[in-house]
């Protein structure tokens, strides 16, 4: 079984199609300056570089609609050779204030010929601090690999080249996204204090630029305008989905070969109990 799981993860969903045929500034909003972010945009595929630099404070884009529940996917090619200290990033996001919702994918750098960390969390009404941490199973570097995010009121669903890795469960009792409608965020940042090694190893920017491609993005959501949202035809199929027996066995397989870090497995960082979703089925 575990020998089959891993021929299954390491298919590569090709994507091509722009999402809901929009041009990519009809779609998103740029962070940073000049250069740091790249556009090529020619109405059928869209590519995009962020480029990070010193000084340059990294690099970004984020949609200019809010969506409460979706599918969100893109194909990523991170930074190549040594990475250390750089964080690269797909989420979602309410904002930034103390009671925010937020649903990440972050990938922190490495040293030259060491694995790649991705790390997935879930904040809820301010409550985070559930991170699971993965070493990937390929080198993120050296092509072009899909990245999805499916949130709906029952669960919230983490997929690697289409390959479910992790589950985060909505319990009637303990907090869950479910009233904040959320941006798509994507990020290059130097995350030198906490990224590699818990801080230890910091940029080196003999290095730059260090670039991340992006491409291939796709939404499938429910977009929050004032009081209401309207979800597009075919929302069903993401809207009530749950994993089976089949895509539980993957998560299983990346749990057992992959995990690095589980806050449910953190004692010193809860001291006084793990949260309440620790342990349920």
């Amino acid at each position: 079984m575990a020998r089959s799981l891993m021929h299954l993860c390491l298919a590569v969903l090709a994507l091509a199609a722009v999402a809901s045929g929009d041009r990519f500034s009809d779609q998103f909003d740029l962070v940073g300056s000049g250069g740091d972010v790249q556009v090529k945009d020619d109405g059928k595929t869209q590519d995009v570089q962020l480029i990070m630099n010193r000084g340059s404070g990294g690099a970004g884009f984020n949609s200019k609609n809010k969506f409460l529940y979706g599918e969100f996917s893109v194909q990523m090619k991170l930074i190549g050779g040594n990475s250390a200290g750089t964080v690269t990033s797909l989420y979602l996001t309410s904002g930034e204030g103390d009671g925010h919702d937020e649903i990440d994918i972050e990938f922190m750098g490495n040293s030259s010929g060491q694995p790649y960390v991705m790390n997935t969390n879930v904040w809820a009404s301010g409550d985070g601090k559930k991170e699971h941490q993965f070493y990937l199973w390929f080198d993120p570097s050296a092509d072009f690999h899909t990245y999805k995010i499916v949130w709906n009121p029952k669960n919230i669903i983490f997929e690697v080249d289409n390959v479910a890795v992790r589950t985060f469960k909505n319990y009637d009792d303990l907090p869950f996204p479910t009233s904040r409608p959320m941006e798509v965020h994507a990020t290059l940042w130097d995350g030198s204090y906490w990224a590699t090694q818990h801080g230890n190893v910091k940029i080196h920017w003999r290095h730059e630029p260090f670039v991340v491609s992006y491409r291939a993005y796709h939404a499938n959501g429910c977009v929050h305008s004032k009081n209401s949202s309207r979800c597009p035809d075919g929302s069903d199929a993401w809207m009530h989905r749950e994993l089976g027996d089949e895509e539980l066995d993957t998560v299983a397989w990346a749990e057992r070969n992959c995990l690095s870090y589980n806050y449910c497995a953190d004692g010193w960082r809860f001291p006084k109990g793990f949260p309440g979703e620790c342990g349920r089925k």
